[in-house]
């Protein structure tokens, strides 16, 4: 292929205008001519849900600059960013046609971001010591990590703003995962416009995803239309007509109270981010609430972040465990496409051409009738089980199996 592909991995948790601009920043600033967008599904990397399904979202895509979306597997769309952007870059890698990636940050300056993900990378010995030095004091890992890497890159005005950007910290994973895995592709940095991730507050045309959701709470239409590109606000707007939403993992605390009151100490420890008796601490929380935001409340503290207890509520709604998180670490990811339009139609070609033992899923069935990987297997089945319990958060309508049933958004 010979016009220059862009790879993108993404949330649109909606899709709205900062993503748009960011589309076509990336697009204009790179030369790239087509887009390739790895996309989490059905729930979010901080715990939480999609505010619409990943068919909605895929559309959202397609009509607003990306021309093929890929699903990125649950197990590393809901892990930690580390994980997360070690999936979606293993993805990218395989399609051997990506020349850059794209990502969103709050800082310009990229030589730091490098800098910081060669610290981390390398691991040197004096970093380490400060490290488990700031971890011994009790606090969170992000905040640990945060402290060591001012303290050994001795310019705490420099880096202290770049550690507290949501977008930069997914950044600097970017670059590490493009280190492990030796890929070719290169890293570009869009600075974000106007508002950050957890902003709440409409600045001009621009909102974040979080202040979006917020707005749909108060069923404040006029509002979020400012913020989206039309056609993917009138999609949002036809999904909440239809009951078709799922405004937060509020909306399954039943059936997580549920599963956590029926699990053992054991069976809680074996889920991914629990160690330390946090299995305990859950454990007792569980028994004594009747919802969730009271539940994360009790757990969280300096050392256990609101993220980190959400992200493990999923995992126990979705029965992924410790070992199915190692299994992750270990295979390259099979590529689900979600949908595409005639550009997209013409690279997924491509990319078959380029790499014939490519494991491209188009039809859920066909793949489990063929495939022999039990791990690939098994991740799968998670795919289809988080979209089985997605959409159950529906006011109606919540049919099973939609992996099996649902289409190809094809544009």
């Amino acid at each position: 292929m010979a016009d220059r592909v862009l790879g993108i991995i993404a949330e649109y948790n909606p899709f709205h205008n900062g993503h748009l601009y960011h589309i076509q920043q990336a697009k204009m600033q790179t030369g790239s001519k087509y887009v390739i967008c790895v996309m989490s599904g059905n729930f979010a990397q901080r715990g939480n849900t999609a505010l619409v399904d990943k068919w909605v979202k895929t559309q959202m895509a397609l009509q607003n600059g990306v021309d093929i979306v890929i699903e990125l597997p649950t197990i590393y769309s809901i892990s930690s960013a580390e994980n997360f952007a070690e999936g979606a870059i293993k993805i990218l890698d395989q399609l051997k046609i990506i020349n850059t990636l794209a990502f969103g940050t709050e800082t310009d300056d990229l030589a730091a971001l490098n800098n910081i993900t060669n610290v981390l990378y390398n691991e040197p010995k004096e970093y380490v010591a400060i490290l488990n030095h700031e971890l011994s004091t009790g606090i969170s890992y992000p905040k640990a990590r945060e402290n060591a890497l001012m303290m050994y890159l001795n310019n705490i005005k420099r880096y202290a703003n770049i550690l507290s950007g949501s977008n930069n910290i997914l950044a600097i994973e970017y670059l590490k995962a493009i280190k492990r895995l030796k890929t070719d592709i290169k890293p570009y940095a869009i600075q974000r416009k106007n508002v950050y991730y957890n902003d709440e507050q409409i600045v001009d045309e621009f909102a974040s995803s979080t202040a979006i959701r917020k707005l749909l709470t108060r069923n404040e239409f006029s509002d979020i239309r400012k913020v989206m590109p039309e056609n993917a606000y009138f999609l949002l707007k036809e999904q909440v007509k239809r009951g078709k939403y799922v405004l937060g993992i509020e909306k399954y605390e039943k059936e997580i109270l549920y599963t956590l009151r029926k699990m053992s100490l054991e069976e809680i420890l074996d889920l991914p981010d629990v160690n330390e008796g946090l299995e305990n601490l859950i454990k007792n929380a569980a028994n004594s609430c009747n919802n969730v935001s009271d539940l994360v409340n009790i757990v969280k503290s300096k050392r256990y972040t609101q993220t980190r207890i959400q992200r493990i509520l999923l995992y126990a709604l979705l029965g992924i465990t410790k070992k199915d998180m190692q299994n992750s670490k270990k295979v390259n990811p099979y590529i689900r496409v979600l949908g595409f339009n005639d550009n997209g139609k013409q690279m997924l070609s491509d990319i078959c051409k380029i790499n014939p033992k490519i494991n491209i899923i188009t039809s859920v069935k066909k793949f489990e009738d063929r495939n022999n990987n039990k791990i690939l297997g098994e991740m799968l089945q998670k795919d289809i089980l988080a979209t089985n319990i997605y959409t159950l958060g529906y006011e109606y309508d919540s049919w099973a199996n939609l992996d099996y049933t649902s289409k190809l958004v094809i544009i």
